[in-house]
């Protein structure tokens, strides 16, 4: 049975629209970045702190984004799999969505302006391509979620751009350590993508919405999710080899048992069951980020 509009509060709808179960997607590379400031000496908490709000406020901005543009583009129907969306449900109107997104989007831009402070114009440019991707991921006239680059635009933004700017702003440079550990988070972080796309292969390629799932189709996406985990595992081994950091990242492996049975609904499920695969990636990612962080503490 459907839920009615009316069964919902304003700020309960704001929530929905807010997505809250993707924002620790966008906390967990800052988490990281913090960390490695922590274990190299360089730890500031306002730059940490502010990192962190611009991180959460644009994904919320993203999150908004996404569900007027694809509710416009015809994405959202009756027929999705995923969580409720406000404007395809009819719970608000698309500019409200739009001017949520305004309104979101400005707050960033507005916190950025500390850390321009701080870290001058590579933050500029930084923010700047953060908000503007964030919008062009499903609006304007070259969608790069429509067109098979949202993966890219995930790994580059939730991995070395978020975990390498939280540290830049708080070490005023960045070292391999950070680089290295910023690509196995962006690894993580674009999974979850792998496997909502994976999910929605059907309603999408009906949309033409043309994600890397519907262009190389369901064992595509199973390779490239195993793919990407296996290369997110093998990253803090190949740093610890190549003395970057100690054994103590070695941590990030005792988050393998939340890995393990996301492969096994991976290769079995398909549709709204793979619901469970995506809330679990997530976990998955925020556990590895929480190991990972204390690694590179311990590791000072």
């Amino acid at each position: 049975m459907t839920t009615t509009p009316q069964t919902f509060t304003p700020m309960q709808i704001w929530l929905m629209a807010a997505r809250p179960k993707t924002l620790p997607a966008a906390a967990a590379p800052v988490v990281i970045g913090t960390a490695a400031a922590i274990g190299a000496g360089t730890f500031q908490f306002a730059p940490a702190l502010a990192a962190l709000m611009g991180a959460l406020l644009i994904q919320i901005g993203t999150n908004f984004a996404n569900d007027v543009f694809d509710y416009q583009k015809g994405a959202d129907t009756a027929e999705r799999l995923g969580p409720l969306r406000v404007t395809q449900a009819g719970l608000l109107t698309p500019r409200q969505v739009m001017l949520g997104m305004v309104a979101a989007f400005a707050l960033a831009a507005t916190v950025g302006l500390y850390l321009v402070m701080i870290g001058g114009w590579p933050i500029v440019a930084i923010g700047l391509l953060s908000i503007l991707c964030g919008i062009a991921y499903t609006g304007g006239p070259f969608p790069l979620g429509y067109n098979g680059l949202g993966d890219i635009f995930v790994f580059i933004f939730f991995g070395p751009v978020a975990v390498c700017g939280t540290y830049y702003v708080q070490a005023g440079m960045v070292s391999p350590t950070v680089m290295a550990a910023s690509v196995a988070i962006g690894l993580l972080a674009t999974n979850i993508l792998v496997v909502n796309n994976l999910r929605d292969i059907d309603t999408d390629r009906k949309a033409g919405k043309r994600t890397l799932a519907v262009r190389f189709g369901e064992r595509g996406a199973q390779a490239e999710y195993l793919l990407l985990l296996s290369l997110a595992y093998l990253i803090p081994i190949l740093m610890i080899i190549t003395g970057l950091v100690s054994w103590w990242v070695a941590l990030t492996w005792l988050s393998m048992p939340i890995a393990v049975p996301q492969i096994r609904r991976i290769l079995t499920e398909k549709g709204r069951p793979l619901n469970q695969a995506l809330a679990g990636s997530a976990q998955l990612e925020l556990v590895y980020s929480v190991l990972f962080a204390i690694g590179l503490i311990l590791s000072r």
